[in-house]
């Protein structure tokens, strides 16, 4: 089949065709809007702020900001995949579209717990960062479940201030300061809304 063709199977009867194309671009310009106010280019880089553009991630750039881990790695650095282009950009998009369902869903815990690829990522960037430390360590494929049950051990079991601290949840950091996020209203409609109120 031609892509000409495709193209004219899709196309909509003539008396449909502004509804359709009004339709397809309230759509576009809906996911537009989303993708300038969630700030999702930001996603594509390694700067740790862009974790904050979640409010409840506020405790876990604080805490991470004042451990030694600060200095030698981001966030990506610990929580994504590091073994391949392809590897990491799948698990960012993977894991970001879970995070931006369960916030804009207001269902985030007040506890935020890794989930089990999570625990499986973190795992495997401590071993290859610290390799030359833990020859002597199992290299057990660790999973909740297991480690549960003793069959072997995480990083974070006996180090578990690293790099995050021991308090955990929302209120845990509720003085820190972290980065603001900036905000997605554009300067001219910012200024409108002053002189009205004014």
């Amino acid at each position: 089949m031609k892509i000409s063709r495709i193209f004219e199977y899709l196309k909509p009867p003539k008396n449909w065709l502004w509804p359709v194309n009004f339709t397809l671009a309230l759509f576009l310009g809906l996911f537009l809007y989303a993708f300038y106010v969630s700030n999702a280019i930001s996603y594509l880089s390694d700067d740790p702020r862009t974790c904050v553009n979640c409010h409840v991630m506020r405790p876990e750039f604080a805490t991470w900001q004042h451990s030694s881990h600060r200095e030698v790695a981001t966030c990506n650095d610990c929580h994504v995949p590091q073994h391949s282009f392809l590897a990491t950009y799948y698990f960012k998009a993977k894991d970001g579209l879970r995070h931006a369902t369960i916030f804009t869903l207001r269902t985030e815990p007040q506890v935020i717990q890794m989930h089990e690829d999570g625990i499986k990522v973190v795992q495997e960037n401590c071993k290859a960062c610290h390799q030359h430390l833990n020859e002597q360590v199992s290299t057990i494929n660790v999973t909740r479940e297991n480690n549960l049950h003793g069959e072997g051990k995480l990083c974070w079991d006996c180090h578990r201030e690293v790099p995050h601290g021991k308090v955990k949840g929302l209120a845990a950091t509720p003085d820190a300061r972290v980065p603001l996020l900036s905000s997605p209203v554009p300067e001219w409609l910012r200024q409108t809304l002053k002189d009205t109120k004014n």
